[in-house]
């Protein structure tokens, strides 16, 4: 029998059960905490109490272990996930925490090669390292911070992209045209009061809501608030960023709300006082955080938000002193809105409710010589320029309006002048001016034989966060244009051939497989996609590749008015959609 002197008081060790290896137990940890607080070993009543107690307090420990496997041995991953995942067949239980973060390490980057289709010779684990982890991590942070971060403008073949023309739909002039985002259905609007619904892939109509007639017998009209549907023009057009709902307004001073899924009337919104000039979507996904919010401008000068959600009226936004002509939004709760006649550009911050004013209708000089026009910006000083016939154009309205992030946005006007602003300065940053040239028309005068003026910028559309943005006009093109990766200036890219007025434009960035299912959109097909066989332009886009869509709505008369008209040969109310391919 061993000597007393030589027994310990203290518990031995308890050998871990092997049914499970998944990672260190803590069991000793959990005896230790037992008997140090509040636990039973430590009454004072002598050695045989203590070690009495501190048997049963092992035993009941150990049993409670059994029954539970400890904290540590449980499984903590989610129920769907592979217990395997996690783990490879070379897992040895001597292996150390060093050899484990390598072998893991190994396993990943192994993943990443797979994932990247790199063949043996092509695997470089420090490229991996700096483009896929650090470019990422980069990326992920601009996108929450909301500033441009896609620098994707210089990567488009411009020359010939295919394109889908929608015909005999309108039969008045296009006011606007949008595709939904998941580039799967494209809607247009006509100055005849009716919305028709097109397959995005294919260029065939589905369905028209066609405009509601009111009897208005021999009194006055009876109220239209009831009808399920617009009666007269619709200038405008937006869908939410699900896809689930389409908004539409015009002439009958209603927002309408359809459900494109099942092709239905769903609600109409009052409250302005004249016609439904502007309409826009706040870009973030719905959720229970985060509402469906729609922003809706009016010839009453006045800014709505509504809550599609719950189908109810937020409130309404003061500033303006003239029509409010075009509205943008992005992904935060803040909207831009161009004022017309009043000169201004508002940025509206709807939580704070506060706003910022942009004050426009700056002045440029063209100077006309032998060698052709020459821009002369920043009102109009002359640069030495002798023998030369000077012209000065003053902006006298600011018509549309697009947000590249959240801080950055441009403005067109009716003297022909593009405009970048940005929040941190009251004055704009860069202005292009006559961006889309001179309209010259002939005159039956004795003094003026021939007027020249400005063709102003009807459309503004941006592909969001990034260095691209496109403008519309009566020109016969539509112009592409870079922003500077320092947010100072912007540069003509390149055009896209486009006859008629420019009512309305979008970008858009479809699936993967769009290209697949759309044949029209390949890099193979060119021109229409209802003419002709298409014809082969360039090379084959590489696999994987997915075009950016630009959708133009385009008519002969311009959006709100017959000011400009024009009608001749290719001259048609339709909505174009071009597919922007990378190089190769």
């Amino acid at each position: 029998m061993p000597d007393s002197f030589f027994a310990t008081s203290k518990n031995r060790k308890r050998k871990r059960s092997t049914t499970r290896d998944d990672g260190p137990s803590t069991s000793k940890k959990a005896a230790r905490g037992v008997k140090g607080k509040g636990g039973k070993g430590r009454t004072p009543e002598g050695n045989t109490k203590k070690k009495a107690a501190a048997d049963e307090e092992l035993s009941d420990a150990t049993q409670d272990d059994n029954e539970r496997d400890g904290i540590d041995e449980m499984d903590l991953r989610a129920p769907d996930v592979d217990p395997d995942a996690y783990e490879s067949g070379e897992e040895d239980e001597d292996e150390t925490p060093a050899e484990k973060r390598l072998r893991l390490a190994k396993m990943y980057l192994e993943s990443v090669k797979q994932g990247l289709s790199l063949a043996e010779g092509e695997f470089d684990a420090a490229e991996i390292d700096r483009e896929l982890i650090s470019a990422r991590l980069n990326q992920d942070v601009l996108e929450h911070s909301g500033k441009m971060h896609l620098f994707v403008a210089d990567t488009f073949d411009l020359s010939h992209p295919p394109s889908l023309r929608t015909k005999r739909g309108h039969r008045f002039s296009v006011t606007a045209a949008v595709a939904s985002h998941d580039a799967r259905w494209l809607y247009t609007s006509g100055k005849e009061g009716s919305i028709i619904k097109w397959d995005l892939q294919t260029g065939r109509q589905v369905h028209m809501f066609h405009k509601c007639r009111v009897d208005k017998g021999k009194g006055k009209s009876r109220e239209t608030g009831d009808l399920n549907g617009h009666t007269d023009e619709i200038w405008a057009l937006a869908i939410s960023p699900d896809g689930k709902y389409l908004a539409s307004g015009g002439k009958d001073r209603k927002v309408g709300v359809w459900d494109v899924e099942k092709n239905e009337w769903v609600k109409g919104f009052g409250g302005h006082r004249d016609c439904i000039s502007a309409l826009a979507f706040r870009k973030a996904q719905p959720s229970l955080q985060t509402p469906t919010q729609l922003y809706s401008g009016s010839y009453d000068r006045t800014l709505k938000l509504f809550d599609l959600s719950t189908m109810g009226y937020v409130e309404t936004l003061f500033g303006h002193q003239d029509p409010v002509l075009s509205i943008d939004t992005l992904r935060a709760e803040t909207a831009v809105s161009a004022g017309g006649r009043d000169k201004t550009v508002r940025f509206w911050k709807v939580p704070e409710e506060t706003q910022l004013v942009f004050r426009g209708g700056g002045g440029s000089k063209w100077y006309d010589d032998l060698d052709g026009m020459e821009e002369v910006h920043e009102e109009g000083r002359p640069r030495g320029k002798d023998n030369s016939k000077s012209e000065s154009f003053i902006e006298g309205s600011i018509e549309c309006v697009a947000m590249i992030d959240e801080t950055t946005f441009v403005s067109g006007g009716d003297s022909g002048s593009i405009s970048l602003w940005s929040t941190q300065k009251k004055k704009p940053i860069f202005t292009q001016a006559v961006a889309h040239g001179m309209d010259v028309s002939h005159e039956d005068t004795e003094d003026v034989a021939i007027v020249r003026k400005p063709r102003w910028v009807t459309a503004l559309a941006s592909l969001r966060y990034s260095d691209l943005f496109a403008s519309g006009s009566w020109d016969g093109d539509i112009r592409l244009w870079k922003v500077d990766q320092k947010l100072k200036s912007f540069s003509l890219i390149g055009t896209i051939p486009a006859l008629g007025v420019v009512n309305s434009l979008q970008f858009l960035t479809p699936p993967k497989d769009f290209s697949s299912a759309a044949s029209w959109a390949s890099r193979t097909s060119s021109g229409d996609a209802s003419e002709a066989p298409a014809q082969t332009i360039g090379k084959q886009a590489k696999p994987g590749s997915s075009p950016v869509l630009l959708v133009a709505g385009v008519g002969q008369e311009t959006r709100f008015g017959r000011w400009i008209q024009r009608k001749g040969e290719g001259h048609v109310n339709g909505a174009l959609v071009f597919a922007l391919h990378p190089r190769t």
